[in-house]
């Protein structure tokens, strides 16, 4: 039996200060995550016989650079299961635009599978295996807006306002692994605390490597800047401006340049992913009588 319609969040990095670069390549962040409902959706039909497969969606993605394919077959060679899924993703949010929906993906494949599959690991589990497939997966397995530290998966929950958001996709695709080698990125940034950034924000230090390497970008920045302060998210190419009202954010958009998306996104405090992941266990006790 085919299980649908299990939700994958966009995030925003409200900020992102890259304080340093560790031994081993990667780098030391600070960020905010403010999970959005504009969602991916994923369908999975469990198999008895092990194989893991993607029957549609991500077209153009190679199967072994799949976030989801990688997810599926983590969980099942670190948990032992004999189970296999045949998965289909139905994408809504932008590739390559710092939104985390590779990343949301798996971390959806995770959480569902591990139902489904009944291998029975707790979240913790679930967030350190994500970490394995990518800094932004602990996040949205834990299904919570929150402040990071570390490469992102030092996670603590944060109270946001509630706010609408209006993001700008233009015509540019950004490589993550480009933008964090890149010798002008700055890496010491001194590290702030929550109240610090409730209180005075922050900026996002690959926001100039990338405006100065895709002038579109910049372009973008500049366009939407002039309804408010607008900011780059994570790598890149996306970026935004938030607003309080739903109306404000969809005025933002008004004269959007030919070739740029657009689109208005509520902030959540807690992912969709939760609520479908109590109401499969809620079906499964019905089941059970």
């Amino acid at each position: 039996m085919i299980s649908r319609d299990w939700p994958a969040p966009a995030k925003l990095n409200l900020f992102l200060h890259v304080t340093g670069r560790r031994r081993d390549g990667y780098h030391e962040l600070q960020t905010v995550f403010q999970l959005l409902d504009l969602c991916d959706t994923l369908s999975f039909e469990p198999r008895e016989d092990g194989l893991v497969e993607r029957v549609s969606g991500n077209e153009g993605v190679d199967p072994a650079e799949d976030l989801t394919l990688r997810a599926a077959r983590l969980l099942r060679d670190r948990t032992g299961t004999r189970s296999g899924v045949s998965l289909s993703v139905h994408k809504r949010i932008p590739l390559q635009g710092g939104l985390g929906g590779g990343s949301s993906d798996a971390a959806t494949t995770l959480v569902a599978l591990n139902e489904l599959w009944r291998t029975g690991l707790g979240v913790d589990a679930l967030a350190e295996l994500g970490l394995v497939l990518g800094a932004d997966v602990p996040v949205f397995v834990r299904g919570r807006s929150a402040w990071a530290e570390g490469v992102g998966e030092i996670l603590t929950a944060v109270d946001l306002p509630a706010r609408w958001f209006a993001v700008v996709r233009p015509a540019v695709a950004v490589s993550t692994a480009e933008v964090f080698q890149a010798a002008e990125l700055t890496r010491n940034s001194p590290k702030i605390t929550i109240r610090g950034f409730l209180q005075m924000g922050g900026h996002n230090d690959c926001e100039p490597v990338v405006a100065a390497r895709h002038p579109e970008v910049r372009r973008a920045i500049e366009w939407l800047g002039r309804s408010g302060a607008a900011r780059m998210t994570g790598t890149g190419s996306c970026v935004f401006a938030a607003f309080p009202t739903r109306d404000e954010a969809a005025a933002a958009l008004a004269g959007l340049p030919e070739g740029w998306q657009g689109f208005v996104a509520r902030g959540l405090a807690t992912s969709p992913l939760l609520e479908r992941l109590e109401a499969e266990r809620a079906t499964g006790r019905t089941d059970l009588g």
